[in-house]
Order: structure tokens, then sequence, then C-alpha cells
């Protein structure tokens, strides 16, 4: 993560926002007194709160950690052609 003092993120503002939603890369912020905040873009915030809500799921982490295991000893299960070219053919 790049980090830039507050005075040169107000000077560029709109190629920094520009470049924290392309590159998908936040950036740190620093102040003057010494504390920091950090520029995300909304998608990647929305993405980063879904993926902190299925990690303190206990019902969802054990759906996923199931599945894991059914798909590491291979006795899950199998899709037929039809689905695998309905899903694929997208």
């Amino acid at each position: 993560m790049d980090t830039v003092s507050v005075n040169k993120f107000r000077d560029d503002l709109k190629s920094f926002v520009e470049q924290v939603v392309t590159q998908h890369e936040p950036i740190k912020v620093t102040l003057r007194t010494g504390e920091d905040f950090v520029v995300v873009s909304a998608d990647d915030w929305e993405r980063e709160q879904e993926t902190l809500y299925v990690l303190q799921n206990s019902d969802l982490m054990k759906q996923i950690s199931a599945s894991m295991v059914s798909h590491l000893n291979e006795n899950g299960y199998q899709p037929t052609a039809e689905e695998v070219d309905e899903i694929t053919g997208i």
C-alpha cells in the first residue's frame, strides 16, 4: 500500500482517486498529527465486507470446510455433461 502525505493527497486528489479505483490498491494518507486514514474504492470495500461476513459466519465456514473435504476426497457432487456445458457456456 502506497503512503502519501495529506498535502500531496490534497494536491493530486483526482489522480489518487483514479489510481485507487483503477488499480484496486488502497492508499494510506498520513496527517501531520500522526494519524492516518486509508482511501479504498467502493467496490473493494464491499468485497472486503462480504469476505469478513463469510469469515465471521461459523455456519458458512463449516459449509466451506465440508465442501473442501468432499472435493479433496473426490466424493462431492459430479455435474452431468449437460450441466457443465450450461455452466461453461455462459
